[in-house]
């Protein structure tokens, strides 16, 4: 009988404990959960549910679940228990020793997979800063058997230094992290001042994550983006150029997948990355149409738009997946019911079409009508208004340039001081 090599480990056996108090959202919880799980290479073995009002404070599930949980993990022969929710540190502490298993929470589970999956060194950055961020004030349960030698003359132990100096390396690791992450957010806003500076668009692609954004991405632009059906298969934002109909050019920006309660650690150390959705002229919400609560991801991701402060930016709703809906009628529904939406297979590549002459009418209108008189010593303006916008007329006349012009903001800023009736 052959045994495991070295590369070839057997999946860490994982027992999920599911605690949602609403019952209409216990099978996407729970698919969610053990997608999360296939993410980290793990194998999902058993689980169990407690519908928690008021969590226990030593171990959030209640006395009589934990003695359940403990049997039915040895039964099963779990390596690791994962609570669906984000505990303290003396609550992960209670728990493994109730247990006799080790104990991650939510957070601890989507963490490992954002470092799993960053690539660049911005998003290795990120991870890190929110792994530290976590974990800080969590020392304290890794130093349990020093807790009494706190306070008191005479009774400051070795314990307490020692976490006196945990605390300290990782608070100054973390201000490091910070300083790094900064440089790189003022790098990106730099980049986003030099789009700014071209006749384009910026086009956000926002959705949950497994909803195809990737998918959609390679489409549109071919970028070679990994798209991958596991959650968080891409962490780090990627750009590129979509050539359009009517002479319209965007810049196509994919962003991280968001999810049911993303970590609030993550959302602080990826706020620079999440920026680009609020600094976006529009945003393409990728919308998983195949699911049977597909509205669930919809509403997330919109009450995530709005917590970025991004409500304002217009928004393209995009149902992808109709390749995999049985009855291709609630596609047309789907339209026909959200407004600025359309239906497309980003795999197959229906509707794209429909979803690229969509993203030229939402260019289209960002464009008004400007009438100037521009004088010849300002005549790179001119040549600035064939790229930020359609010129309609043209006449060299004895005191400058006539223009009849539709164009975008920026450029109507410019030449408002050459307006004329």
């Amino acid at each position: 009988m052959s045994h495991p090599t070295a590369r070839e480990q057997p999946p860490e056996r994982i027992f999920l404990v599911f605690v949602n108090t609403d019952v209409s959202e216990d099978d996407y919880v729970e698919a969610e959960l053990e997608g999360l799980c296939v993410a980290v290479g793990a194998e999902a073995v058993g689980s169990l549910r407690q519908r928690v009002g008021k969590p226990t404070r030593p171990t959030f599930i209640g006395k009589g679940k934990v003695e359940e949980l403990t049997s039915y993990a040895a039964e099963v022969e779990a390596d690791t228990i994962v609570i669906d929710t984000e505990l303290s540190g003396t609550q992960i502490r209670n728990l493994e020793e109730a247990v006799g298993r080790r104990v991650i929470d939510r957070t601890q589970l989507i963490l490992d997979i954002f470092a799993r999956r960053a690539r660049t060194k911005e998003g290795q950055l990120q991870v890190e800063l929110a792994q530290l961020r976590y974990r800080l004030p969590r020392l304290m349960s890794a130093w349990t058997k020093f807790e009494r030698q706190r306070g008191g003359i005479g009774m400051r132990g070795p314990g307490e230094t020692q976490l006196e100096r945990d605390r300290r390396t990782v608070n100054k690791r973390i201000s490091k992290l910070s300083a790094e992450i900064d440089g790189h957010s003022r790098h990106r806003a730099l980049q986003r001042e030099n789009r700014k500076a071209k006749p384009h668009s910026v086009v956000a692609i926002v959705g949950y994550t497994s909803a195809g954004k990737s998918t959609l991405m390679n489409r549109l632009v071919d970028a070679d983006v990994l798209a991958d059906a596991m959650p968080f298969a891409t962490l780090d934002p990627t750009t590129r150029k979509l050539e359009l109909d009517k002479g319209f050019s965007c810049f196509l920006v994919d962003t991280v997948g968001f999810i049911r309660r993303l970590p609030t650690q993550l959302v602080a150390a990826f706020r620079g990355t999440l920026e680009e959705v609020v600094h976006a002229d529009l945003l393409v919400h990728v919308v998983d149409a195949s699911l049977e609560d597909w509205e669930l991801q919809r509403d997330l991701v919109l009450d995530t738009v709005r917590e970025l402060g991004a409500e304002d930016v217009p928004m393209i709703t995009v149902f992808n997946k109709i390749d995999l809906l049985s009855d291709s009628s609630v596609a047309t529904r789907l339209v026909a019911e959200w407004p600025d939406s359309v239906a497309i297979s980003a795999t197959v590549g229906t509707g794209i079409p429909d979803l690229l002459d969509l993203i030229v009418a939402k260019c289209e209108s960002k464009l008004e009508l400007v009438k100037a008189l521009i004088p010849y010593d300002q005549t790179r303006l001119v040549e600035s208004c064939h790229q930020f916008g359609r010129v309609l007329l043209k006449d060299y006349r004895e005191d400058g340039v006539y223009l009849e012009a539709e164009l975008v903001p920026e450029m109507r800023a410019k030449l408002e001081r050459y307006e004329v009736p």
